[in-house]
């Protein structure tokens, strides 16, 4: 049971960091933030575990299925399928791209965590990303390149968004059991009322 101020987040670096030895360096930057890293393996995904974790819903497919047949116009290459099935290829490259290697799901816990996380890796394209963000500052892909490439957009790192995305992604995971409950030192400094016992 997490502290009522508490809340946990599903982070998930993808292949390409792992590929570049960017894991110390993007766990460097979370734990920067106070938060708390609970639980973490490297792991070989399953097929069956990434179609579980990119669950989506015919909006969603149609969505992004429209922007794809979007970009595909703006560049004179031809439509050649409805645009829900642009939508499905969007998940089944990320389902091959996501198995292709190793991956590191980690969890971590703290005050707003997937809010935290969500603004320190930055917005899904990392050429909109901004400066000072993970995906800002060390990837340069784009959803037009990817889309050109007919791959999936490498942005080195999943985080959850919204709140119930965290609840929802965790069990896919990691069991109950995988998951530590520590305290902090730094803890005292953000969590507890009283503060009487840190004294010069």
């Amino acid at each position: 049971m997490t502290h009522p101020k508490k809340e946990r987040t599903f982070v998930m670096l993808k292949p390409d960091a792992v590929q570049r030895g960017l894991i110390g360096e993007i766990i460097k930057r979370i734990e920067s933030t106070g938060l708390k890293l609970v639980a973490l393996k490297i792991v070989n995904a399953t097929e069956e575990q990434l179609w579980k974790h990119y669950d989506k819903d015919d909006e969603w497919f149609l969505k992004k299925g429209a922007r794809t047949v979007e970009e595909l116009k703006a560049i004179g290459r031809p439509i050649e399928k409805e645009a829900i099935e642009y939508g499905k290829d969007i998940i089944r490259a990320l389902v091959k791209f996501m198995s292709c290697g190793p991956v590191v799901p980690m969890i971590f816990e703290g005050n707003q965590a997937v809010g935290i996380v969500k603004k320190i890796v930055g917005s899904t394209e990392p050429m909109s990303s901004d400066g000072g963000t993970i995906r800002g500052d060390y990837t340069l892909d784009s959803y037009a390149l990817a889309s050109l490439d007919d791959r999936a957009v490498r942005n080195l790192v999943h985080c959850s968004d919204p709140v119930e995305d965290a609840q929802r992604e965790i069990p896919i995971w990691f069991t109950e059991e995988e998951i530590l409950n520590y305290r902090l030192i730094s803890e005292q400094i953000l969590y507890d009322v009283n503060l009487d016992g840190i004294k010069e």
